[in-house]
């Protein structure tokens, strides 16, 4: 069943449910207010008989004892002696009766059946008389009819209105829902060409469809930049890959091939071969490193910024002497994982000493708003460059020549994101400073 007929048969079922009801409250109503009309009418030709009594003793008329139609109303007069059982012609006399006609009683109305027919009838004492009583009634079944075309005049309100806002619900269901059929049709283009693309999709409204549209469109957009980013690192690491392995090869080759071992150029082969088997584990590290920080829901804590920066510059001043590092580090704590700030501070680190010519100086600096920065006296990056540093893979024309992977700075540019923090690249009269922005713990 489509969505539109359920909404339509919703819509009708709704109105017919708010019309019966209103059909259960109106019908006893109406009923009720009939009925409190007709008491109301027996009353007052119980009050019109001290006239008709004056026209009777003016015309010499008797006293009619057995009941005449007055309009739609019965009229019965009952003179003493009155005992109970007795008929005059209607419905025997009660001790009620007696009790209204000695004025021990008030009037009083009751529901009874004579012949077949049932009847109101309203009993009151008639003061013109002692010990006499009148009565008025009128039979229920005249109202019958009324009651029954009002049952059908509901009844065919309530069908006829459920009919009406089911019609109503499905043609409005129609242009309400359509965009929800374009989303259903994008999807399932989706679903069969594997494109990842929501072109089509109105998300211009404020509902609850437009921002469907909206969430599904900006949901295929990061899907899509997902996947493409996917086969890029595929393809960059593929690349990447393949220069080491084919000279790795190459070299086993020669190695297999002639004297082996025995060569004298075997030293030299091996030690290449070694060199690029390095390269291949560096790159292997790297990817899984890049891996972990884009996927996996790193771990936060406070962290001391100025003391990761602190044991990131002793292990570098280890391996690279003929570099000046120098570190003005402000006391600041941030919200981080510390294996992964100390990861991204390193790789800054690592950069600028590989930048930095032989007596450079690289001075890292930690300020208190959680940033953390690392500047060079390198060569600098050239402004074409510049947007593209922190991308996988991307190395500038002269960095080919330098050993690396292409990854450190994509790791630094990971780490940031996952962090919900930045990370810039500012260039220098001499250098470059590149700049790791962290949430401040508070």
């Amino acid at each position: 069943m489509k969505l539109r007929t359920r909404v339509a048969l919703a819509g009708a079922a709704v109105v017919a449910a708010a019309l019966l009801v209103a059909s259960l409250v109106l019908y006893p109503s109406m009923a009720a207010g009939l009925a409190g009309q007709h008491d109301g009418e027996l009353v007052a030709a119980a009050g019109q008989a001290p006239r008709l009594l004056k026209s009777f003793k003016a015309t010499s008329a008797p006293l009619p004892t057995r009941p005449v139609t007055v309009g739609d109303t019965l009229l019965q007069f009952i003179p003493p002696p009155l005992e109970p059982g007795g008929t005059d012609g209607f419905v025997p006399l009660t001790l009620t009766d007696v009790e209204v006609a000695w004025g021990k009683s008030t009037p009083y109305f009751r529901d009874v059946s004579y012949d077949g027919v049932r009847y109101r009838v309203y009993t009151a004492q008639l003061d013109e008389i002692d010990r006499a009583l009148v009565r008025t009634a009128f039979a229920l079944d005249r109202d019958d009819a009324t009651l029954s075309r009002l049952q059908l005049l509901l009844a065919a309100l309530t069908l006829g209105g459920a009919l009406v806002a089911g019609l109503g619900a499905r043609l409005l269901a129609g242009r309400v829902l359509r965009p929800i059929g374009r989303l259903t049709e994008v999807v399932e283009h989706v679903t069969a060409t594997r494109t990842l693309t929501a072109g089509g999709l109105d998300g211009s409204g404020r509902d609850e469809v437009a921002r469907l549209a909206r969430s599904f469109t900006t949901m295929t957009g990061a899907l899509n930049e997902s996947v493409l980013a996917q086969r890029r690192l595929v393809a960059d690491a593929s690349h990447e890959l393949r220069t080491p392995l084919t000279s790795l090869i190459t070299n086993l080759e020669l190695l297999g091939e002639g004297r082996g071992t025995a060569d004298p150029q075997a030293p030299a082969l091996v030690h290449e071969a070694r060199a690029q088997a390095g390269e291949l584990r560096v790159l292997v590290n790297d990817l899984v490193e890049l891996a972990r920080y884009g996927d996996v829901q790193i771990h936060i804590e406070d962290v001391r910024l100025d003391l990761v920066a602190e044991r990131v510059l002793a292990r570098a001043r280890a391996r690279a002497p003929h570099v000046r590092l120098r570190a003005e580090l402000a006391e600041c704590l941030v919200c981080a994982d510390p294996d992964a700030v100390e990861r991204a501070a390193a790789n800054l680190v690592d950069n600028a000493i590989k930048w930095s010519p032989p007596g450079g100086e690289v001075l890292v600096r930690v300020d208190t708003d959680g940033t953390l920065s690392v500047a060079d006296q390198g060569a600098g990056i050239a402004p074409k460059d510049l947007p593209f540093v922190f991308d996988r893979f991307y190395r500038a024309e002269a960095a080919r020549s330098l050993p690396g992977s292409g990854l450190g700075l994509a790791i630094v540019r990971q780490i940031a994101e996952a962090h919900d923090g930045t990370v810039r690249a500012e260039p220098l009269r001499q250098g470059v400073r590149l700049v790791l922005s962290l949430p401040v713990a508070t």
